[in-house]
């Protein structure tokens, strides 16, 4: 059986780290494309020639013409500005959202019948520019955001209670900014609810860490998240490539769910072989409810900025 084939759009950090991952555990054959010309080519040199170290038969190439990624089955999208120190994800609207426009037209004509995940920010809107260059189905496109920010907050929960990260179980749903939404209700320790064991106000200061974890590790390093990124990207690409029907906290588009029609919001989907095969509706406190709507808000401004913004352009 032919092996399948992953691209990378974008060959930094977040996109070389999943690739490697996917790499290291043979879900495909890898290809790396980049504008920065010797990036994609060295990375990928470099990964293959690690192979007969771990005894791994993939094939990796790079480079900077994006016909590579013909006949990709799966499209892992990270072109695009970073965030920098001081700038918001709203910031980046101007610049990443016509790349979005060149990758998604490249997509369409290069790899048809890929499952595309985007990890670009601001990525509720990066996503959405995306569906509509594409015409993809909403099945077909996603956005990596839940997978990092729930894997956040279990980080902080685990050592907050000294328990492995394993013993944690949490969900962080709503756009990928800062009013994402813990939702306490579906977090629990070794089965206990969370509340049990984190007083209310410790467990607020968690989950403003959570909400501005992105932030935080932008100050450290002062460029963005990768291995933890490149990481929540793989779990998504494994869930498709071997058809897992697992559920994961994504940017879906939401065609009435959660009262939601139109937008792309994280909410928990199942991925497998048809890439997001379902929207798993679960039952939001009243709090939590208006918390995600109020997320969404956030969202649907974000999309109708970044609107404003291609419409100057296309009149300039």
């Amino acid at each position: 059986m032919a092996r399948k084939k992953i691209a990378f759009i974008g060959a930094g950090n977040v996109g070389a780290t999943c690739a490697h991952l996917c790499f290291l555990r043979g879900l495909g054959d890898i290809v790396l494309y980049d504008i920065i010309d010797g990036l994609p080519q060295g990375k990928a040199l470099d990964m293959l020639e690690s192979a007969p170290v771990l005894g791994i038969d993939v094939n990796v190439i790079g480079g900077i013409d994006i016909k590579l990624i013909e006949g990709a089955d799966c499209c892992v999208v990270t072109s695009g500005s970073p965030r920098k120190p001081g700038m918001s994800r709203d910031d980046l609207l101007k610049i990443n959202a016509g790349v979005m426009t060149d990758v998604g037209a490249a997509i369409k004509k290069h790899a048809p019948g890929a499952f595309v995940i985007a990890l670009t920010n601001p990525l509720d809107a990066m996503v959405t520019q995306l569906k509509r260059v594409t015409g993809f189905a909403k099945s077909r496109i996603v956005g990596q955001a839940g997978v990092l920010d729930s894997a956040r907050y279990r980080t902080f929960l685990a050592s907050e209670l000294g328990v492995s990260v394993e013993s944690v179980s949490a969900m962080v749903l709503g756009g990928h900014g800062d009013d994402m939404v813990p939702i306490r209700s579906y977090t629990t320790v070794g089965g206990q609810p969370v509340e049990r064991l984190v007083g209310a106000k410790r467990l607020e200061e968690i989950e403003k860490r959570t909400r501005g974890g992105g932030g935080e590790i932008v100050q450290l390093m002062k460029t963005s998240s990768y291995y933890a990124a490149g990481t929540a990207a793989y779990k998504m690409v494994e869930a498709y490539i071997l058809d897992r029907k697992q559920v994961l906290p994504c940017a879906a588009f939401l065609d009435g769910e959660y009262g939601v029609k139109g937008l792309f919001a994280g909410v928990p989907v199942v991925i497998g072989a048809g890439g997001v095969e379902h929207v798993v509706e679960i039952q939001l406190s009243a709090a939590e409810k208006a918390a995600f709507d109020s997320s969404v808000g956030h969202v649907r401004e974000l999309v109708e900025a970044m609107d404003k913004v291609i419409a100057a352009g296309n009149r300039g």
